[in-house]
């Protein structure tokens, strides 16, 4: 890829003013629609019917039975603990927070009327990706905004650093290898331990993905998060183009690809499996936060 750029992996100084909030991420319900008509098939569920259930725990992204959906006609309702806690309207997603981070359901959704949707499973969803990569970004944007607000709830009940450190595993062997093959002639970036990598509050150029190593993830000054082999970080300033959420100290010495915005956006076009991965380290880092914030 001509257009990668690591020439320059030091971190980022601190700016100097505050930067301006990223635009809100706006949902755009016509390419939720393209997207799911690109690869799979309307349904039809009677009134009263379910489609999942609460606490529901399929394959994951990467499984096989899991779906997630849009609405095209009709109500949905979503109900947890046998209270109903909102409705989904026609063009709207739902569904897809448990699959992408293969986690349980936290609601059921239920046909509050006569209802047409369409469902995608992990191949669908795939096929999906290469018609469309931009809902990709979307739903990352998406997913940015909700964990930068969690972690602001978190940080003002001083439930931030609660639980244990996790260390999260987004590319497995196949892909990191995909990824080393793609970029080969390029450099790793290495850093001893005990090197700052990227400092929160900063701008950020890169993100980074962990070849050899440990990495630990701080904000506020407690670690919240490790990334090893095969580990992400700094995507979430790439994808907003905003400031960094957190600190990234290299544990131990540590080999890493460094990617910038022109270089990560290629590769969510081009790699519906390098998107899909992303999504999925994102939604467990935000299941990871909400489990926190109870």
């Amino acid at each position: 890829m001509s257009d990668l750029d690591f020439s320059s992996t030091s971190p980022q100084k601190p700016l100097q003013q505050p930067a301006a909030p990223p635009p809100p991420p706006v949902y755009n319900a016509a390419m939720a629609m393209e997207f799911f008509k690109s690869a799979g098939k309307p349904e039809s569920f009677e009134p009263g019917a379910t489609i999942f259930k609460e606490d529901d725990k399929g394959g994951g992204l990467f499984g096989k039975s899991d779906k997630m959906y849009v609405l095209i006609l009709g109500e949905v309702e979503m109900v947890a603990q046998n209270k109903v806690i909102g409705s989904v309207r026609a063009g709207e997603t739902f569904g897809e927070m448990a699959v992408i981070a293969q986690a349980a359901r936290t609601a059921t959704a239920r046909a509050k009327s006569a209802c047409t949707l369409i469902g995608l499973d992990d191949k669908q969803f795939q096929v999906a990706l290469q018609q469309k990569p931009e809902f990709a970004l979307m739903l990352m944007s998406i997913m940015n905004t909700q964990l930068r607000s969690t972690i602001s709830r978190l940080n003002a009940s001083r439930a931030l650093h609660a639980g244990a450190a996790k260390q999260a595993v987004v590319f497995d062997k196949k892909l990191l290898a995909g990824l080393v093959k793609l970029m080969a002639g390029q450099e790793p970036s290495r850093f001893e331990a005990g090197k700052m990598i990227m400092q929160e509050g900063t701008g950020g150029a890169f993100m980074y993905i962990v070849l050899e190593g440990k990495v630990a993830i701080s904000i506020k000054g407690g670690i919240v998060g490790r990334a090893g082999p095969g580990g992400v970080f700094g995507e979430m300033a790439l994808v907003d183009q905003s400031v960094r959420a957190a600190t990234a100290t290299a544990e131990t010495p540590c080999a890493l690809l460094a990617i910038n915005r022109i270089a990560f956006l290629q590769l969510v076009k081009t790699s519906p499996a390098f998107g899909a991965a992303l999504l999925a380290g994102l939604a467990e880092r935000a299941q990871d936060m909400a489990v926190r914030n109870k």
